[in-house]
């Protein structure tokens, strides 16, 4: 987390061209925001030295940075590590990714499902169906989270104790549309939210066509349930060809206008999309390898969820008191106090600690304690190690 990054990506009137190049060329965002006048025309023109001057000069960097992490908001950049790889070569790959909760896991498949906002009982059911057949095979399920097929297949698959990935058109602060408010907290806990926009944008019908090249790019194969022959779902199918990423459609009735657009996707060479367990196979095929991760993550989760049962039943008959008397410890009580419903990052919880209660913990001292406070039942552990209250 940079703050100068920060900074740097809220400058309106610099693309993105324009803010890789600066870093090129100054190897930080920090040399960027103190590089003289004369040095910035080497890489930009008049009209935007001039914008990124009047930055320097009028935008805050404090103050929003610690807004950013005072909201547990991350943000990786087009050079860090934690930058989604898929988005890399995709055309107008963002410069910053803002995100909360969590980033897809690349070693495992993700499926996009986009359709209608006004959807069909069909439409809904074929959503409702696919998102817990994703969901309850560990499928990664991608989407924007919006009325109808989206939130239906991204609630269905978090349901049957799956993983889903919102895109927004908005920042990831704000939840859009509100009726998918419930969507929205369950993400945070099973997954995550994530958007090219800096926290506090507000959604404007401009912003959403851009953001679907990233519901497309973070996925490995593409499902379009039920959509008008003109539609945003149809700039998301022409930039996931773009992409290179495989398209189903699922085919309808030649009266019914909301499945012109796949009817239309089908006959210029989409994949036919037959039933859940039919892509599955067509996963298997497509991407042995990262099938193939999928379970061996699976298999060490059991493992490990079978060890942690072993040991709580051991330690049954004492659990109670133990509890108890953990609660009652002010190192104990204090950390269940910073932690929130949605998983935080051993480094966010020791920032906390420190700003808080002014509690300064080593990092394993602090996970010692969490992994503790994990056995006895008080808090819950993610797969990425992240840490949240119990609910």
């Amino acid at each position: 987390m940079d703050k100068y990054l920060y900074w740097l990506d809220r400058t309106e009137g610099l693309g993105t061209i324009a803010k890789r190049n600066l870093i090129e060329a100054f190897g930080t965002a920090e040399e960027v925001y103190r590089a003289c006048d004369n040095h910035l025309k080497y890489i930009l023109n008049d009209r935007k030295s001039e914008i990124l001057k009047n930055a320097r000069n009028n935008v805050e960097i404090d103050k929003p940075f610690q807004a950013l992490l005072d909201k547990n908001i991350q943000m990786c950049c087009y050079h860090d590590t934690n930058y989604p790889q898929k988005l890399i070569n995709i055309p107008d790959p963002p410069f910053c990714l803002y995100y909360r909760g969590k980033l897809p896991d690349e070693k495992i498949p993700s499926v996009a499902i986009i359709g209608a906002r006004e959807c069909s009982a069909y439409g809904e059911y074929i959503a409702s169906e696919l998102g817990k057949t994703l969901g309850s095979q560990g499928i990664q399920v991608i989407s924007g989270m919006a009325r109808g097929i989206d939130g239906i297949s991204q609630w269905t698959a978090l349901e049957t104790g799956g993983v889903s990935y919102g895109v927004l058109g908005c920042g990831v602060d704000v939840c859009y549309p509100k009726s998918n408010q419930k969507l929205y907290d369950k993400l945070l806990i099973k997954g995550g939210i994530l958007s090219t926009y800096p926290p506090g944008t507000k959604p404007q019908s401009k912003l959403f066509p851009p953001r679907n090249r990233i519901v497309s790019g973070l996925s490995d194969v593409l499902v379009v349930i039920e959509a008008r022959q003109r539609s945003g779902t149809s700039i998301t199918v022409e930039m996931a060809l773009e992409q290179g990423r495989e398209i189903y459609a699922i085919p309808g009735r030649i009266t019914d206008r909301l499945s012109d657009g796949c009817n239309k996707m089908l006959k210029e060479g989409a994949h036919v999309f037959l039933s859940p367990e039919d892509l599955m196979m067509d996963l298997e095929e497509m991407l042995p390898v990262k099938m193939a991760e999928l379970r061996k993550q699976q298999l060490i989760e059991n493992d490990s969820r079978r060890q942690l049962q072993k040991e709580a039943t051991k330690d049954k008959m004492n659990e109670d008191s133990k509890i108890s008397e953990r609660e009652n410890n002010s190192l104990g009580a204090t950390i269940i106090n910073v932690l929130d419903f949605y998983p935080q990052s051993v480094e966010t919880i020791k920032e906390k600690l420190k700003r808080e209660f002014h509690i300064e913990l080593k990092h394993e001292e602090l996970t010692s304690e969490l992994i503790m406070l994990c056995l006895l039942g008080v808090i819950e552990q993610d797969s990425s190690s992240w840490f949240s209250r119990k609910r």
